[in-house]
């Protein structure tokens, strides 16, 4: 029996040949399935880790203990103690020590300020210091801020009185520090950060030896490994975390481990990687089966005589089943054998890698697996199909003609996937496009519209079959009737419809995934590049930039405060168009600028650029006795109060030094301050002296547009007149009026819902200056940059001028644009920037497309191309099976006068129609299945929907799916034909 079969595959090679390839191309897609997973779910794993903070990757130990004198074992002690409890293989602990302190401020007496003092590994390493690291037992390096705020520098010393002790440490500064790498691992530990006023002092170890440092905090810090987090090797580390918990507690250690949110969307990632290869694989797998079995049946004309006549010889059922299955395994196996090395080829080949190295045993047995558990498959399918046809009657059997395909096992398959799909697309539209049959109502959808046009053009091709050869159009008569006839065209025609739509659906699908990607990676940073930087303030910020970029073409300050409400996003107008990447949502690019252009501004007041400053007033004779003068340092936003003292009644010109506005760029004069007296004074002019000049003339100081009172309680009085700008208090209360230097009410771009609190028109908000100020919406859009769907932008201009010298709050950032040179980023460190984070648009779209949901769509492309390899496959199963009867039929059509070219055409012409069309079905199943199935570019797996995702299917789209197909199927189709000629004549 097993010979007679191995003789059948022999006879029959062509056919062998076909079904070899189909069951290749399935053990190819299950192995490159096997390989791709193992290697992406370890990428997607390893850039969620990267893209966590890096809070949750570091697992952290505290102990307070006294160290008698030995800081150094107390550490090495608790070291040892941690990893005795908490053995994790490739780990690198840090450690470090502190104890609080408070520093009592020279400057303002008895006011104290807690500031530790701590010492940790290699800090010297993680900072940049101006001086020197500390080497020497008392010496400190503190933070930049500190040495701002209370006023110290390198070489200075200061007494610090630790918690709990009743003396005090005396501490040398040896440098001022400024943290690099902010939000890395090094600094994840709260310890080492400000807790209270000020950050902490870094001693050297020697430095715990004193004994009021004696009872310090230790801590252990353990970045736990990439290879940990995401899992390799099976490696169960929240089972080893937990397992360590209840042993910290009983050893009275402090266990923070804050990884168990990472690991839960590291399994996540995992599982969505497992979904989306497994739903790609499945597809082209259901494809490669059902093409399997077509092909048996299509090719089953010789077993069935085969059958036939061993049926008249006595041979039973399962003698037959087993002549069928036996000249199925030969190339089934063959197909097995070529399919595995093709498969880890084209999965390292998309991939770009393979799974480590670890895992690539376990790949190998899976994918073995795989194969085995698909060719059993296949062999069941090939297998019940010959035993279906070898039920019929020895006559039956024995026919070379094949019967009309009217059964009704073929009615209840077409409507067996119709209601599928039916199903499917219920369950996308109302569980999600990931739920149950969701996943593949794309694809079900397209099968469901092969398969009934198929029976459609089967119908239209009878019709116009009988009608062409009745008038004598014997070539489109000819092609029609072979369309119509041929056993299997249908089931052909609605996989190459079925295939082309997977290929357009996956295509778009991958397009427009980038698409949406890059727009959220522009909405969410605004520009093509961000750094976020510290700065003294607003207006220092500001002036760098402007600095740094005289042009105003590649950089631009800006504000991001989202603890408002609504969120506000301050930016330098006069540069957005130039730097941001701007889109149609956001509405008009230059509303904000011609806002502020348009609105009626006095002339600039001068900078006040002198040491002191001169003002000529009038006092009246119950007037008070001082002028208060509110400045603002334009370089670095500093804004102070100086006081004119002295006042007499009658004229003078009352001074007071201000040497900070010698400093260029010079001071602003924001506003005046008035204590509560009966009476008030009038300025006339203002003006400066070393070097002197004027800075408000009397016509300037008059002008009634130049000054304002404040927006809320009881406000100052103020009249102007040819002699001057006359101010008086109202009572008790109103004691300050401001220079108009910036539009009000401030313009804005408001995205979202008007507030609740704003009533008809008074529309206020409470983030500029501290105080409630008044806003005019010049124009609405339906996104922000940064802040999305709620919020509003302002003119940082205009916006830190109106707020003078109070604290805003809100993240310092600079915007550059597309080509912004490297060197700019220099220059803005050194007009006194410091950087603490450099991110791009085109780095968050990587990180985006590391995500589980994206990283599968290569795969997914895969198996949409293999789809078509199987369907062009079957244009040759077609042709090899249908190839006697057609060269017989050339034949006597030949005999009966007809000529070559005719009898040729009628050859060709079958195949060809079938391509065309099928393509063209292809397509106009993907349009359909797209609204239907609800197919939508990969969604984001934090539901970020900021603005409508792009179209899945377009022109260019589609036009490629076309020219695919056409290509694709055209080769198979010349191939399976061109032996027609030589047999024709």
């Amino acid at each position: 029996m097993y010979f007679g079969s191995w003789g059948a595959v022999r006879r029959r090679t062509t056919q062998a040949a076909l079904l070899t390839l189909l069951a290749a191309l399935a053990a190819a897609a299950a192995t490159a399935g096997t390989w791709y997973g193992l290697t992406v779910a370890a990428r997607a794993a390893g850039a969620e880790v990267t893209a966590r903070p890096a809070e949750q990757q570091v697992i952290t130990v505290h102990q307070q203990v006294a160290t008698n004198g030995d800081p150094r074992r107390a550490l090495d002690r608790l070291a040892a103690t941690t990893r005795g409890l908490l053995p994790l293989p490739g780990t690198t602990p840090i450690l470090g020590l502190a104890q609080d302190t408070f520093y009592t401020d020279r400057l303002h007496g008895s006011a104290r300020s807690g500031m530790p003092v701590a010492y940790r590994d290699d800090f010297c390493a993680h900072v940049r210091i101006t001086g020197a690291c500390p080497s020497a037992p008392g010496a400190v390096a503190i933070s930049a801020d500190v040495a701002q705020r209370v006023g110290l520098q390198t070489g200075d010393t200061f007494e610090v009185r630790p918690d709990g002790s009743l003396g005090t440490l005396r501490l040398s500064v040896s440098g001022v520090y400024a943290v690099t790498g902010a939000d890395g691992r090094y600094w994840t530990d709260p310890l080492f950060r400000a807790q209270g006023d000020l950050d902490p002092a870094f001693a050297t170890l020697e430095t715990f030896r004193e004994p009021q440092l004696d009872r310090p905090t230790l801590a252990v810090a353990v970045p736990v490994p990439l290879e940990l987090l995401r899992g390799d090797n099976n490696y169960d580390l929240n089972g080893v975390l937990n397992a360590a918990e209840p042993r910290f507690a009983s050893a009275q250690l402090d266990l923070d481990n804050p990884t168990g949110e990472l690991f839960d969307a590291v399994l996540a990632d995992r599982r969505t990687v497992i979904v989306g290869v497994l739903v790609a694989l499945a597809q082209v797998l259901i494809l490669a089966w059902f093409a399997l079995g077509l092909a048996g049946r299509l090719t089953g004309r010789d077993r069935r005589a085969d059958a036939g006549l061993l049926k008249l010889r006595g041979a039973t059922g399962g003698g037959l089943l087993r002549l069928a299955a036996g000249q199925h395994v030969v190339p089934l196996v063959v197909g097995a054998v070529a399919g595995l090395p093709v498969g880890i080829a084209a999965a390292w080949l998309i991939a770009g890698d393979l799974p480590v190295r670890a895992e690539w045993w376990l790949a190998l047995l899976v994918s073995v697996a795989a194969i085995l558990v698909v060719e059993l498959i296949g062999l069941l399918v090939l297998t019940g199909v010959d035993g279906i046809a070898q039920r019929a009657p020895v006559v039956a059997l024995l026919q070379r003609v094949s019967g009309a395909r009217r059964d009704w096992r073929s009615r209840f398959v077409d409507v067996f996937f119709v209601l599928l799909a039916a199903g499917a697309v219920y369950q996308a539209r109302t569980g999600g496009p990931e739920s149950g049959l969701g996943v593949a109502a794309p694809g079900l959808v397209a099968l469901a519209v092969g398969l009934l046009l198929a029976r459609f053009l089967r119908w239209v091709a009878d019709r116009i079959g009988g009608a062409a050869v009745r008038a004598g159009r014997l070539r489109l008569g000819l092609t029609a009737v072979q369309v119509s006839r041929q056993p299997g065209t249908d089931r052909v025609f609605a996989l190459l419809v079925v295939a082309v739509a997977l290929l357009a659906l996956t295509t778009g699908g991958l397009a427009a995934g980038r698409a949406e990607r890059a727009a959220r990676a522009d909405v969410e940073l605004g520009a093509a590049r961000v750094l976020t930087v510290r700065a003294a303030s607003r207006t220092a910020l500001e002036y760098a930039v402007r600095r740094a970029d005289p042009g105003g073409k590649q950089a631009m300050a800006v504000v991001v405060d989202t603890a408002a409400a609504p969120p506000v996003l301050a930016v330098d107008s006069s540069r957005l168009a130039a730097v941001a990447r701007w889109r149609p949502a956001y509405g008009p690019v230059e509303a904000l600028a011609s806002a502020v252009a348009a609105a009626r501004l006095p002339s600039a007041a001068p900078l006040i650029t002198g040491s002191t400053l001169a003002v000529d007033l009038v006092r009246d004779a119950r007037g008070p006795a001082l002028l208060g003068a509110i400045l603002q340092h334009e370089g670095t936003g500093d804004g102070f109060r100086v006081e004119l003292r002295g006042l007499r009644a009658g004229a003078q010109t009352a001074t007071v030094a201000v040497p900070s506005c010698a400093v260029a760029p010079g001071c602003r004069l924001v506003g005046w301050q008035l204590f509560p007296a009966g009476g008030g004074l009038t300025i006339r002019s203002v003006g400066q002296r070393s070097p002197a000049a004027t800075v408000l003339d009397t016509t300037a100081v008059a002008d009634v547009g130049r000054w304002r009172a404040g927006f809320t309680g009881t406000v100052a009085r103020l009249s102007t007149s040819a002699g001057g700008l006359a101010l008086r208090a109202a009572g008790n209360e109103g004691t300050e009026v401001y220079a108009v230097d910036a539009p009000l009410p401030v313009p804005i771009v408001l995205a979202g819902g008007r507030p609740d609190r704003w009533r008809f028109d008074d529309a206020m908000s409470g983030r500029f200056g501290g105080v409630t100020t008044p806003v005019r919406v010049v124009a609405t859009a339906a996104v922000l940059p940064v802040l999305g769907r709620d919020g509003m932008l302002t003119d940082l201009d205009a916006a830190r001028r109106v707020a003078g010298d109070a604290d805003l709050g809100g993240t310092f950032q600079v915007w550059l644009a597309d080509g912004a040179p490297a060197s700019l980023v220099d220059a803005l460190r050194d007009n006194g920037l410091a950087v603490l984070s450099d991110r791009t648009a085109a780095a968050r779209g990587t990180a985006l497309a590391a995500e589980g949901r994206v990283i599968t769509s290569s795969f997914g492309l895969f198996a949409a191309g293999l789809a078509l390899v199987v369907a062009a496959a079957m244009i040759g199963v077609v042709a090899a099976a249908e190839r006697e009867p057609q060269l017989a039929m050339l034949r006597a059509l030949r005999t009966q006068g007809l000529d070559p070219g005719r009898a040729l055409t009628a050859g060709y012409a079958g195949t060809a129609a079938l391509v065309v069309t099928g393509v063209a079905a292809g397509l106009l199943a993907a349009l359909i299945a797209r609204p239907v199935a609800a197919v939508t570019a990969p969604p984001f797996p934090d539901g970020w929907r900021v603005i409508p995702p792009p179209g899945v299917l377009g022109g260019p789209v589609l036009a490629a799916a076309a020219g695919i197909g056409l290509v694709v199927f055209g080769i198979a189709g010349w191939l399976s034909v061109r032996g027609l000629r030589r047999g024709a004549r």
